[in-house]
């Protein structure tokens, strides 16, 4: 009796330890892309399962030796597990990418 107990104890273990099932992840919004290749580009998207990433970028400077793509954006995505929010804005430029959110340590 105890084995029956022991092996159905290290099957329902198993069981539990299956990867689950995913919900599928469907585009809700999509903001076209207006590139066109000439300084700069803007594009975004958001999922179903709360993912978003809104970019922007511009040419500085163009034609001069301190030419510089300054890119601007945002994203943002859901912890399946914890289900928080997490989101992140940055600048991408001449001086590096610089990311700020809550959730990142501060200088």
């Amino acid at each position: 009796m105890k084995l029956i107990i022991v092996a159905f104890v290290a099957l329902l273990a198993v069981a539990l330890a299956l990867p689950q099932p995913q919900q599928e992840v469907v585009l809700v919004k999509e903001t076209p892309s207006d590139n066109i290749g000439v300084g700069g580009y803007n594009f975004g998207y958001e999922l179903s399962n709360g993912q978003h990433h809104q970019e922007s970028a511009e040419l500085k400077n163009a034609g001069s030796e301190d030419e510089a793509l300054v890119v601007r954006g945002s994203f943002s995505w859901v912890d399946p597990v914890t289900n928080q929010r997490y989101d992140v804005s940055y600048v991408a430029d001449e001086n590096g990418f610089q990311p700020q959110g809550e959730h990142l340590p501060k200088a």
